[in-house]
């Protein structure tokens, strides 16, 4: 059976004469569209596109005999700019020599606002440069490396010291009179600057050294966060050790004065090597030097130099090259601070019997007097140095002597 189509004129004749009828009219429009194109001047000529954006050139292809003249390397940026336009190398010359430009703002509020590089210096350990990469060359390469040497070779040294000597002391025995070493006060201005030593000290060496022993067990996050967290530390603890530093020299300054015993005691070696102590006053000559050399200066040094570092000390312009030398100065006293202590803080622990005993508790033993410090006890034996100082109560070496 064939089925009718659409196009059949025996089923549909109408049906043809539609399709020829909208054939005409599509050919009629197509004409009609076309024709002004087609009566447009044959020689017209549509013209191309001009190329956009900036085109680059080598200032040195423009006027290229510019450096013929026996004065263009002095020539200034606004010279250059006529014979070589777009050549700017005299005033990028001029800035990495570190030529302050002019600033609208004020001196006491941006004292470096015209200069973006630092002039060249030499620093004891670096090449000349400027001031700012020749900070960096003397604490990457010497502030770091040597003084994470130093830290760790008196640590090894101590160590050494112990296996071999063991605590020092003890050789006497204990009388149960005591005599008052330290009193109330004295403890609580050594043990509230120990402690702001002691948060100083930790902060300031994870800030160095961390990341060599800390950020890779750690990692980025965690070390970045814990550094940020004591560098705050050490900023907030800082003007709390300079006051009590100043309390520190202040009350033990009296004692710490040399005579001719500590000329002997040094000559003798404190009588590290021996068996026997070389006698001494109140404190020997080993603790007076810490006092002076390990405590005194270098912590004047560094609290002077905290307090610029942090912007605390009014008056002053902050340049960044003061800004790093005071951060050198500040790094290489602590670092001397930090040894000397360690030295300090094991013989006031494990190295010597007593010691720590007698900070604690402000009383030593008339034995452990005698032993360590024997010049010290001849006086208050003869009356010439209370054994008690304070008004605190307790069995004294002058007690002793009046119920005898």
């Amino acid at each position: 059976m064939t089925r009718p189509s659409f196009f059949s004129s025996s089923q549909h004749p109408w049906r043809g004469g539609l399709i020829a009828a909208l054939l005409a009219l599509g050919v009629g429009w197509a004409s009609a569209q076309t024709a002004p194109s087609a009566a447009a001047p044959a020689d017209t000529v549509q013209a191309a596109p001009a190329d956009a954006g900036v085109k680059s050139a080598n200032i040195f292809e423009i006027a290229p005999d510019a450096s013929t003249d026996p004065k263009y390397a002095e020539q200034t940026n606004a010279e250059r700019k006529q014979v070589q336009p777009g050549n700017n190398a005299p005033m990028w010359r001029d800035v990495g020599k570190g030529v302050t430009g002019f600033s609208s703002l004020p001196l006491s509020q941006a004292p470096e606002a015209g200069n973006l590089i630092q002039p060249f210096v030499q620093y004891p350990g670096s090449r000349l440069t400027n001031a700012g990469e020749a900070w960096r060359q003397v604490r990457n390469d010497w502030l770091i490396p040597y003084g994470g040497a130093l830290l760790f070779i008196v640590l090894l040294t101590l160590a050494i010291f112990y296996m071999t000597k063991g605590p020092l002391g003890g050789h006497l025995k204990d009388t149960g009179r005591t005599i008052e070493r330290f009193t109330p006060l004295e403890r609580a201005a050594h043990w509230s600057n120990a402690g702001a030593f002691v948060a100083l000290a930790v902060s300031g060496i994870v800030m160095a050294f961390g990341k060599f022993f800390i950020l890779p067990v750690i990692g980025t996050t965690l070390f970045g966060w814990l550094t940020f967290a004591l560098k705050n530390l050490h900023n907030f603890v800082g003007p709390l050790f300079a006051v009590s530093l100043l309390i520190v020299i202040v009350t033990f300054i009296k004692d710490n004065i040399a005579n001719a015993a500590d000329f002997v005691w040094l000559s003798k070696l404190g009588g590290m090597l021996g068996d026997k102590e070389v006698p001494s006053h109140r404190f020997n000559a080993g603790e007076k030097g810490l006092f002076w050399w390990g405590i005194t200066i270098p912590g004047i040094v560094v609290v002077g130099s905290g307090l610029f570092l942090d912007k605390l000390l009014p008056g002053m312009l902050y340049l960044r090259g003061d800004m790093q030398i005071a951060h050198m100065l500040h790094i290489v006293c602590a670092l001397v601070m930090m040894a000397l202590i360690m030295g300090h803080i094991y013989m006031g622990t494990v190295g010597m019997k007593g010691a720590y005993s007698a900070m604690k508790t402000g009383h030593v033993d008339e034995a452990w007097a005698q032993e360590h410090h024997e010049l010290w006890y001849d006086d208050i034996k003869a009356g010439k140095i209370p054994a008690q100082r304070s008004q605190q109560a307790g069995p004294s070496v002058s007690d002793a002597t009046a119920k005898a």
